[in-house]
């Protein structure tokens, strides 16, 4: 039975990423599938600095979580046209855990100039880790929430079919 994990990479506590990793997450509990929510804000990781961060036991944690997941929803706040550097630095720190997993985005960004902008990030993994990368992806920009609920029912329904887009490539791939 594959396993799922929905990590936010956001720092802000007030993160349209990480109310949209929620939703999707909600939506695997809903499915009764194996999963588990990892926020890395609550970790305190290190940088990376290709020496001692690596047996920092954050690190370490974070390290275990994908490693152990089978697919994995990402979701990121787009900062300057790219994925968050706390992102890039959550890869930095668990390189080859990511091997073969099937990955899906969850993107959260003021606008929409940088609808694309996870491309070179999700390239990474495929050509880097060998990961499966899902076909769609949702990107949601400020406009689609009021507060901290999303009010976009076309961004509601994208998080709803990547988790079940998530649930489905894990399930034909891994059994």
């Amino acid at each position: 039975m594959p396993k799922y994990l929905v990590v936010s990479t956001s720092g802000n506590p007030d993160s349209n990423s990480r109310r949209m990793g929620r939703i999707a997450f909600g939506h695997l509990q809903k499915a009764k599938v194996n999963c588990e929510w990892l926020d890395i804000s609550e970790l305190g990781l290190p940088l990376c600095d290709a020496d001692t961060c690596y047996t920092q036991p954050a690190a370490q944690k974070l390290n275990a979580s994908i490693e152990a997941a089978d697919a994995i929803l990402v979701a990121t706040p787009v900062y300057n046209y790219d994925v968050s550097a706390a992102t890039k630095n959550m890869v930095e720190l668990t390189g080859s855990a990511w091997e073969d997993k099937i990955v899906g985005f969850l993107c959260a960004a003021g606008g929409m100039n940088s609808y694309m902008s996870v491309m070179a990030f999700a390239n990474s993994l495929m050509l880097d880790f060998r990961c499966v990368i899902l076909p769609r992806f949702v990107y949601g920009t400020s406009d689609a929430f009021d507060d901290d609920k999303l009010k976009d029912k076309k961004v509601a329904q994208r998080i709803e079919e990547v988790a079940a887009e998530l649930i489905r490539f894990a399930q034909a791939l891994r059994g």
